[in-house]
């Protein structure tokens, strides 16, 4: 099955170049900050700067590992989810559950292995560039020579083909047990992290205005906030959506379309959800405890500016994935709907009709993602801005989160709508024809058939006779698909 997932890879490349930028961009992360490691463990470094090079590679290295998953795995779901029919003919033609999911995670293993090796050389400029800044900003000594060595290296290809890996085998697991999922399991962790958070974020009052470690609680506990809103995002989607009045035909089919697609949407909420809160409740307390310290007339000390270069830091690399999620997954996903955009003009409906469904989906579900969001963000503002100021809602809150809605809102629409107008662009016969016989004729005129045409004929033949003995792959659209001779 390897030998096969390379083939598939080698013949479809085009459908993993979403895992290989995430693959990339994860491993380049990792190896830059864990190369801080083996900076600091190089002799005559002194302890100062190997405390804040140790620091800053646990905590980022941490959170890049975490995001490397997340980022892998919503590719791969959707990369998987698109390939039901081609899963479903494996099925039938013999292949068992185990040797599928041996071939997806040997396509994932392999692409993530060329996305660290490619990782490699930005990885080291990254890290050089960082070393600089913590010299600049006084944090390290000038006498620390830049090292990129076995631990950077190892922690970057190592955690990259695990995330992979692990992302892949979970993806096609709910394809290969035929759509049965453990909705329970999934949530009691929601819940879980929900109160949790909750916790974490009431925990902020039973510290001091000067306590070092005040901005910990209230910014794992709007973390926790939004990871049990993500995980929870379809049961969301679909509440919001029973309670939105839209009006018009876009309105209405927008609001048909998300409630039959919630399941596959989720994806796109948990990127939302996580970078509105994360961003916004991460900036918004470094921008008020700078300006507290700033108005004592106190210089901040080298724990302070590591933990400020840390949040931004954490803030961008954050920011970073959660567009190539977003692109990625609404990328494919409207890709994949070129044969409903087709039956759609072929119904009567207008281009400008169909962006306008798609435009009302987006704004739909960034409005949803920025509102869970936000919430889990005031989680941890709040009782922060509470303990270190004495006020409820800080000035700088409204705009950070202007910034973060706006970086929000341009990424899903942008993607969505640019992706929907290539698609409306091209005639709409023909995605209709492909999606319902991939081996049809395009063009039924005989005077441009080609001399391999009899051939294609055969093996479009072969497939109905295929797909009337295991009917659930005879098409994307499952068991209802119908293929006319």
């Amino acid at each position: 099955m390897f030998v096969l997932a390379l083939r598939s890879i080698r013949r479809r490349p085009g459908r993993f170049l979403a895992t290989l930028l995430s693959a990339f961009l994860g491993a380049a992360i990792i190896m830059t900050f864990n190369s801080m490691h083996d900076t600091a463990g190089q002799d005559g470094v002194d302890p100062v700067s190997s405390e804040t090079l140790g620091t800053a590679a646990g905590v980022v290295g941490g959170y890049g590992t975490l995001l490397v998953f997340f980022a892998v795995a919503s590719t791969l779901t959707v990369n998987v989810r698109q390939r039901t029919a081609e899963l479903e003919l494996l099925r039938c033609s013999g292949a068992t559950p185990a040797q599928i999911k041996r071939m997806v995670v040997g396509e994932a293993v392999a692409v993530a292995l060329v996305g660290a090796a490619l990782a490699i050389g930005p990885a080291m400029l990254g890290g050089r560039a960082l070393l600089d800044l913590f010299q600049d900003s006084g944090q390290v000594a000038r006498s620390v020579d830049y090292s990129f060595g076995p631990v950077a290296l190892l922690s970057g290809v190592d955690i990259t083909l695990l995330a992979a890996a692990g992302a892949a085998f979970l993806a096609v697991r709910r394809v290969t047990r035929g759509g049965r999922e453990r909705a329970g399991a999934k949530r009691f962790l929601a819940y879980a992290a929900l109160v949790t958070g909750a916790l974490g974020a009431c925990s902020t009052f039973l510290f001091s205005a000067t306590d070092e470690a005040l901005m910990a609680a209230p910014a794992y506990g709007a973390i926790l906030l939004s990871v049990g809103f993500a995980l929870l995002s379809p049961r969301l989607l679909k509440g919001v959506l029973a309670r939105l009045p839209l009006s018009g035909a876009s309105g209405w089919l927008a609001v048909r379309n998300l409630r039959r697609r919630a399941d596959q949407l989720a994806g796109i909420l948990v990127s939302l959800i996580m970078f509105t809160a994360v961003s916004t409740a991460t900036v918004t307390m470094q921008a008020v405890e700078s300006d507290a310290v700033k108005a004592s007339g106190l210089v901040k000390s080298v724990d302070a500016k590591n933990l400020e270069t840390l949040n931004l830091t954490v803030v961008g690399i954050i920011a970073v994935f959660v567009c190539v999620m977003l692109v990625n997954s609404l990328y494919a996903a409207t890709t994949y709907r070129s044969r409903e955009f087709g039956q759609q003009r072929l119904a009567g409906a207008t281009p400008g009709q169909v962006l306008g469904v798609v435009a009302a989906e987006g704004v739909v579900l960034t409005v949803t993602g920025v509102f869970f969001g936000t919430v889990a963000a005031l989680a941890g503002v709040v009782p922060f801005t509470v303990v270190r100021t004495d006020a409820v809602l800080p000035d700088q809150f409204l705009g950070v989160w202007l910034a973060m809605v706006a970086v929000s809102a341009a990424a899903t629409l942008g993607t969505s709508l640019g992706t929907a107008r290539r698609v409306v662009r091209t005639p709409a016969e023909p995605h209709v024809a492909a999606a319902a016989d991939p081996y049809a004729r395009r063009n039924p005129d005989p005077a441009t058939e080609s001399p391999r045409r009899p051939a294609r004929r055969r093996r479009s033949s072969q497939w109905r006779s295929f797909a009337a003995v295991c009917p659930r792959s005879a098409g994307p659209q499952g068991p209802s698909s119908k293929v006319t001779g």
